[in-house]
Formats: C-alpha cells, sequence, structure tokens
C-alpha cells in the first residue's frame, strides 16, 4: 500500500469512504468531491490517500487552512477536516503515515502547526491524535437554538 495524493479516478472510493465517516448521503459526497476537483469552493485544499494493492482505497486525510484553531499561535493553520482508515487496515499504521504526510506537506508549504479535532465522545480518535503526538487544548460542548 501507498500514501499519494487523491486523483479523479478515486472518486467513487473516496465518496465511499467519506460516506462511511460522515452519514450524510453518498450522492452529497459526489457532489463534494466533484466541487473539489473543478476547483470550485470547499473547504479542503489537499487530500491524501492510501492506496492499496488492487487499485482500492483504503484511506483519506483532507486538510483544510484555517484562519483559527483553538490553542494554535498562528494565524493560519493547517486543519485535518477527515482522517478515516478503513476497518480492515485500521490499527496498522497506516492512520500514522497519512499524518506524516500531512505534516509534511504543512512544513513545505511553511506552517508550524498541524490542528485537528474529534467528537468529544470518540475516545479512539482522541487517543490516536494524542499518540501521533497531538496535545488536547480544549473540550467544547456546542449548543444550537432553532429560531423561528
Amino acid at each position: 500500500m501507498k500514501i499519494r495524493n487523491v486523483s479523479f479516478t478515486d472518486r467513487d472510493e473516496w465518496a465511499r469512504m467519506r460516506n462511511s465517516l460522515w452519514s450524510d448521503s453518498l450522492e452529497e459526497h459526489i457532489e463534494y468531491i466533484d466541487k473539489y476537483f473543478t476547483q470550485q469552493e470547499v473547504d479542503i485544499v489537499e487530500v491524501f490517500i492510501i492506496e492499496r494493492s488492487n487499485g482500492k482505497l483504503g484511506g483519506f486525510i483532507e486538510l483544510n487552512i484555517r484562519n483559527y484553531a483553538e490553542g494554535t499561535a498562528s494565524t493560519q493553520v493547517p486543519y485535518i477536516e477527515g482522517w478515516y482508515i478503513d476497518s480492515d487496515i485500521r490499527g496498522k499504521g497506516y492512520g500514522k503515515k497519512l499524518i506524516e504526510n500531512a505534516q509534511n506537506w504543512a512544513i513545505a508549504n511553511g506552517f508550524e502547526e498541524l490542528a485537528s479535532d474529534a467528537e468529544i465522545d470518540n475516545e479512539i480518535s482522541i487517543t490516536a491524535h494524542k499518540a501521533l503526538g497531538f496535545e488536547e487544548v480544549d473540550r467544547i460542548v456546542c449548543f444550537l437554538k432553532k429560531l423561528k
């Protein structure tokens, strides 16, 4: 397996994995991916994928540049918007390799920090982040009130 930049031929597999990570609809993911490849406005700037030997994919990491992230000293910071590994290859170091690619990309582009988040009850993701050198800087609970 190898890590590389995403390409348009990865569209369906990338959509499959996004759909596994986020419970939107597959059609919404395909529409989002199409916007990424046609350089329409989306909130990701770089994507790395894991390519299996059979040509299928096994994981991805999506990066954005945010103007703010909790705990950062930077005014712009690369932010991990999505990080996913198929269940059959989890625990084999591929998530770490994706993070290393993200770090190398960030350094090559002049950044000094890399930020991310996890749902407050996602202990697997929190543990993985900490194991890879991320420091927990904040915990929040978000609220929304519907207005008429």
